[in-house]
């Protein structure tokens, strides 16, 4: 069963929403017991990173998580706040992330950026594949692979390989990620119609 973390920092009804449009059952919880059965896991998240952090640390799951994504290799998909908390802390803030992916995450940077690019990134972009995955399979000529992005920072990986995925907007930047087990995107699924759609259905699938 997929479990939707609940810690209190992200739109977790609109992400088991489209669960059910795609006919995958999923559950919502809290419970230490309930995520370390569980087969996949989303850690969602919306909003300032320390928040994020601290209220993943209040709720008492930080060391389950550990235990499921890291000794049990229970897949987990970060989904934009959550994705960057896999990370090893923010510009946004001063707690430590998770640290599953050796990545930071880091302020756009204005000074780079030639043309009207409005910070927050806020709309539907086109991210390019960097290898192959099941998350996020190459695509087919004439494939589109459009999400919909909202963020004021973004991943910065330490090594390339971890990069799933890029995006363009002003430069170049991390879309997506994955390091053996740990997903993450910058992105909404829940918000990208078809396309998010796609990537649930091929999570459910791993």
């Amino acid at each position: 069963m997929i479990t939707i973390i609940d810690y209190g920092a992200g739109n977790i009804n609109s992400i088991q929403n489209m669960f059910k449009k795609i006919g995958v059952e999923s559950r919502i919880s809290k419970e230490p017991e309930i995520i370390s059965k569980s087969s996949k896991l989303i850690l969602p998240g919306v909003g300032n990173f320390d928040f994020g952090m601290k209220n993943l640390h209040a709720s008492g799951l930080v060391e389950v998580l550990r235990e499921s994504v890291m000794e049990n290799k229970t897949p987990i998909l970060g989904i934009c706040l959550g994705a960057q908390m896999l990370g090893n802390w923010s510009e946004e803030g001063g707690c430590k992330g998770l640290g599953w992916i050796d990545m930071d995450v880091v302020k756009f940077n204005e000074s780079k950026m030639k043309g009207n690019f409005r910070i927050p990134n806020m709309g539907w972009n086109s991210v390019q594949i960097k290898k192959s995955s099941k998350l996020l399979p190459l695509p087919n000529n004439g494939d589109i692979c459009r999400y919909y992005f909202v963020h004021k920072y973004h991943m910065k990986t330490k090594s390339d390989s971890d990069v799933l995925a890029t995006v363009n907007y002003g430069y170049t930047f991390a879309a997506a990620v994955e390091k053996d087990n740990v997903f993450g995107v910058q992105f909404h699924p829940e918000k990208s119609h078809q396309y998010g759609m796609k990537i649930l259905e091929n999570y459910s699938k791993i």
